[in-house]
């Protein structure tokens, strides 16, 4: 049987995700980047692979799948190695677990990825930055990361919904939150800073899929050294994002 072929940026949290779940289940897998910061996401080869021009994508033979979540569901479904938690077969955990992934791209995602493109990176794409967008995205982030620990992180749970071993959407939402580390410490701590649950369940699901959480953040923590040290070559604060297009 032929490694499927994974198309991902490790700048990418949806990629981030696919390839800490193959790493962690044994799923043999080649990994293709596909740099976005150079735009070969946008090019008539990869629109072969994703006509959407988004990573991560996956070819397993002639089979070819884009879209996170889906790319988690159907690796579920077709590796057998894969343990039950991830994706249960129950009927019910698995509607709870489809309902936090379809909030997740509206609500946590929508926020903190527009914070981070509006702030970080639009200075090193070129393109124009919306202190209104900033306004909004930030206001969405912190309504998300509420809802996280009243709706699905009541009590003393380990995981999203009491489980006691993570899901994809665990995998998923803390890939996201992940992101808020190119924004530095003291942005990220006045985001997260507040949600004490959500640290703790940050840190059991890297510590459930240790080490492969760490390699796949090695990149992200990259590009996060590179924009303090610019900021301290430039004198100036690190929250001061406008540092990125310098990178």
């Amino acid at each position: 049987m032929q490694p499927i072929k994974v198309y991902a940026d490790r700048r990418s949290q949806p990629s981030r995700a696919v390839i800490i779940f193959c790493r962690v289940n044994q799923i043999d897998f080649e990994e293709i980047t596909v740099d976005l910061f150079k735009s070969q996401h946008l090019t008539a080869e990869f629109r072969k692979i994703n006509p959407m021009g988004q990573v991560p994508a996956i070819v397993d033979g002639r089979f070819k799948l884009f879209e996170s979540h889906a790319i988690l569901r159907y690796l579920t479904a077709v590796f057998p190695g894969v343990a039950d938690h991830w994706y249960p077969a129950d009927l019910f955990t698995r509607a709870k677990i489809e309902s936090i992934l379809d909030w997740h791209h509206s609500n946590l995602r929508r926020g903190a990825a527009t914070l981070v493109m509006h702030t970080a990176l639009a200075p090193f794409l070129g393109l124009t930055t919306s202190p209104d967008a900033v306004k909004q995205a930030e206001k969405l982030l912190m309504q998300s990361l509420g809802r996280i620990e009243s709706v699905w992180l009541k009590g003393d749970a380990k995981f999203l919904l009491g489980s006691p071993q993570p899901s994809i959407a665990d995998l998923s939402l803390v890939c996201e939150i992940m992101q808020l580390e190119i924004l530095g410490d003291d942005v990220r701590d006045r985001f997260l800073g507040p949600h004490e649950k959500i640290l703790i369940w940050m840190d059991n699901v890297k510590k459930a899929t240790s080490p492969h959480f760490e390699e796949a953040h090695e990149l992200l923590f990259q590009v996060k050294a590179s924009m303090l040290s610019n900021a301290a070559a430039a004198n100036q604060p690190s929250t001061k994002l406008k540092i990125a297009s310098k990178l």
